[in-house]
């Protein structure tokens, strides 16, 4: 059975983003960014809500074309390109590049979407995540702390009714500071 995986990147204080959704702080150099790639390229969706979605189809459909892209980010603009999405909204009407539109989070239909052949599913957003974990569908944590303390913006993690016991998988160290913290999740038995 494919695993629900959130991927997230999030600063020291728990913040995926700054005020003004601003990651100009993020700490992705080409060492993380191949580590990324790889882990993405053998995903078999990626799951997000609509502000994640928009934000990525901004800007990844065309970065391949931008000089200043480098190759690990021209490399991911395909990645994304080519993976099938699933964006979950209420409000988003449709969705290009090989996206499929779902209006809410229904454990039923989320685990027969696990129980298809394929790799494992890329999870994303907080709010997102939040529905999934109240709903016991992690399946596993990657969270990437970068060493930086923004003060303020977007929690990654918003409270919910119950404590989740997590188990270390892994910690992987990046040149750049960035730490991995993998774990296995409530939905991972």
């Amino acid at each position: 059975m494919r695993k629900i995986i959130l991927m997230m990147q999030v600063s020291l204080d728990g913040f995926i983003e700054g005020p003004g959704r601003d990651i100009s702080w993020h700490r992705v150099d080409d060492e993380l960014h191949r580590h990324v790639n790889e882990e993405l390229r053998t995903m078999g969706a990626f799951l997000s809500g609509r502000v994640t979605y928009e934000l990525m189809a901004d800007f990844w459909p065309a970065a391949d074309q931008d000089p200043a892209s480098t190759a690990q980010m021209v490399e991911f603009s395909g990645i994304w390109l080519d993976m099938p999405k699933i964006v979950y909204s209420r409000t988003l009407e449709s969705a290009g590049w090989n996206t499929a539109v779902v209006r809410d989070v229904v454990a039923e239909d989320v685990n027969t979407l696990k129980a298809q052949p394929g790799g494992d599913l890329a999870l994303g957003g907080a709010d997102l995540a939040t529905a999934f974990r109240r709903l016991g569908l992690v399946d596993e944590y990657r969270i990437y702390v970068h060493p930086v303390l923004i003060g303020r913006g977007k929690a990654l993690f918003q409270p919910v009714d119950a404590a989740d016991d997590l188990r270390l998988l892994e910690t992987r160290t990046f040149g750049n500071g960035v730490v991995l913290l993998r774990y296995a999740g409530q939905g991972t038995s």
